[in-house]
Formats: structure tokens, C-alpha cells, sequence
């Protein structure tokens, strides 16, 4: 009995560790080296985003921390210099709800920053508010915020070129639909504080990076500066941290089993940022380390146009 116990402990042991290993998906294959190269992640402080800052410092680039909040993002520089080795990475403070933030860090950035190699719009939210321009929390945060950045730091790209932009979504952006009537009178995609509409919210902001992605491509053309949308997958990171106590509860133990750990998280990111060969695919939306295929609405063209048109506008860069 003892050994048949033995023996089914020793399989379920075995599948547990075949599936974590599936769980974990692909991994970046690129030995890039990057040193003389200069990254900006966002979002950085912590989850993927400080996964990802560890790597690209590792492999010789200066990374810029872009983080709202100074003290963690302090901490995050020790953390990743420590793990990393390198001692050349820095914070600067950036916060995607404020526009003014936006044009401060970029200006900062430009003035002191000769370099600009790769940009990753890594930081997101999940969760109802506002921002302080009066502008959905998930809209303004997860898109907008971005958009200014991307169109404020073009120029030092082109520059720098061949360079890079890669901007993390979600799977979840098959479930968002971008109604601009809705933002028109509401300044976000949706209302609502349930969870339904809460998630629906925030699929909608994740539709906005796969085709700001897409516009963006269009207008890089001929400028040796690729972009990248991309899915991470399902991550066992704190990006759920403002979802309310029991739901968090809930997902905890599936998280453990069913999640990927943050260093897992950050491979399509890594993917994108320095993966050989992929330049052809620039505007195309990734997973697991590879280009997938999208819905029709994920590449609409006027859809992606509109979007462009509407955000300049809202950044009173029209």
C-alpha cells in the first residue's frame, strides 16, 4: 500500500511539474547584448515590468525605471541592480494618470538622455477612477498616458534608430470594443463599478494598445523603428493588488498553480524588445514568444485611425 501510495505521489508530482513547465510558456532565445543602448520601462517598480528592467540590464543596456511613486521606485533600482550586476540603471519618476507627468518626464528624459533605444510600455491598471486630466483611470493609464509618451519620444527613437516600441497588452482584448460615443460623454470606454463592467473596461483599454500598435506601424514605415503589441500571459504578479479582498482571495491558489511567475511573464516582452529577425512583423500583436493572429476589429484600420485622431486630440498634440 505504502509503495502504491509512493507511486501515485511520484505521478502526480511528475504532471504537476510537465504542466508548470507548459504554464511557463516560452522563453526569449536572443543572446542580444546591449550595451551603449538605452531602455525605458514603465511600470517598472515591480511584477513583469522589474522582470523585465533585470534582464535588459543584464545584458549591458541602461534602463530607465519610469515609476509613479519615487520611494518604491527607488527600491526597485536596488533590487534590480543588485539582481542584475549592473550598476547603470536609474529612476525616473513618471505618472500615465497626469499628462503634465508625461510631458515633464519626457522633457527630463530628452535634457538629460542622449540615448533612446527601446521603449516598453509595460505599466497598466486594473481598476475604476479618474485621472487628472478627468479621463477614465484604465483608458487614461493604460493607453493615453502611453500614446503621449510613445509620440513625445519619437523623434530620440528615430534618432537612435533601428529602435524599438513594444507595448504590453492582454488577451483580454478580444473582449473590448471601443465605442466613441461612450468616451466622448463619459472620457472612458465604459461605466460601471461591478465586475462585469470593470473588466469589460479594461478589455477595452487593452483593445486600445493592439490598435494603437497597429497605427502606429503605418506611420513608422520607412523609419527603421519597429513596434510590438503583445499578451504576457496569465501572471502571478500585483496587478490585481486594487481588486476587492475576497476576490483576491479567490484567485490566489489558482494564480500559484495556474499563473506564470513574473520571469516567465517577461519573456514575449524580451521577445519583442530584442529578438533578431522579427522587423518585418512590426505592428503585429505576439504571445508565447510568437506572432498570433487577431480578430478583424484588432486590426480595423478606420478603428485604429479614429483612436489615433482622438487621442492626439485629448493630448493636444492635434
Amino acid at each position: 500500500m505504502a509503495e502504491e501510495i509512493l507511486l501515485i505521489a511520484g505521478v502526480v508530482i511528475a504532471v504537476l511539474m510537465i504542466f508548470r513547465m507548459y504554464v511557463r510558456g516560452a522563453r526569449c532565445k536572443s543572446k542580444a547584448k546591449l550595451h551603449g543602448k538605452t531602455v525605458i520601462v514603465t511600470g517598472s517598480n515591480t511584477g513583469i515590468g522589474r522582470a523585465t528592467a533585470e534582464d535588459l540590464a543584464r545584458r549591458g543596456a541602461r534602463v530607465i525605471l519610469a515609476c509613479r511613486n519615487q520611494i518604491r521606485g527607488g527600491a526597485a533600482v536596488a533590487i534590480v541592480q543588485r539582481e542584475s550586476g549592473s550598476k547603470n540603471v536609474v529612476f525616473m519618476q513618471l505618472d500615465l494618470a497626469s499628462l503634465k507627468s508625461v510631458r515633464s518626464f519626457a522633457e527630463t528624459f530628452l535634457k538629460t538622455e542622449r540615448r533612446l533605444d527601446i521603449l516598453i510600455n509595460n505599466a497598466g491598471v486594473y481598476m475604476q477612477g479618474t485621472t487628472e486630466d478627468g479621463l477614465g483611470l484604465m483608458f487614461g493609464v493604460n493607453h493615453l498616458g502611453h500614446f503621449l509618451l510613445t509620440n513625445l519620444l519619437l523623434d530620440r527613437l528615430k534618432e537612435c534608430a533601428p529602435s524599438r516600441i513594444v507595448t504590453i497588452s492582454s488577451y483580454l482584448h478580444d473582449y473590448g470594443n471601443l465605442d466613441f460615443d461612450t468616451l466622448r460623454i463619459h472620457k472612458e470606454f465604459g461605466v460601471g463599478e461591478s465586475v462585469v463592467s470593470v473588466f469589460q473596461i479594461y478589455s477595452h483599454s487593452k483593445l486600445c494598445n493592439v490598435l494603437f500598435t497597429h497605427e502606429l506601424a503605418k506611420r513608422l514605415q520607412g523609419t527603421n523603428v519597429t513596434c510590438y503589441s503583445l499578451h504576457p500571459g496569465a501572471i502571478n504578479s500585483d496587478l490585481t493588488r486594487n481588486m476587492n479582498k475576497m476576490s483576491r482571495r479567490l484567485l490566489k491558489p489558482i494564480a500559484a498553480l495556474f499563473f506564470k511567475d513574473v520571469e516567465a511573464g517577461a519573456q514575449t516582452t524580451l521577445h519583442c524588445a530584442v529578438q533578431e529577425g522579427i522587423e518585418s512583423l512590426s505592428g503585429r500583436y505576439f504571445s508565447d514568444c510568437a506572432v498570433q493572429k487577431v480578430k478583424a476589429k484588432s486590426k480595423d484600420d478606420a478603428v485604429a485611425k479614429k483612436l489615433w485622431e482622438v487621442s492626439e486630440t485629448l493630448c493636444s498634440l492635434s
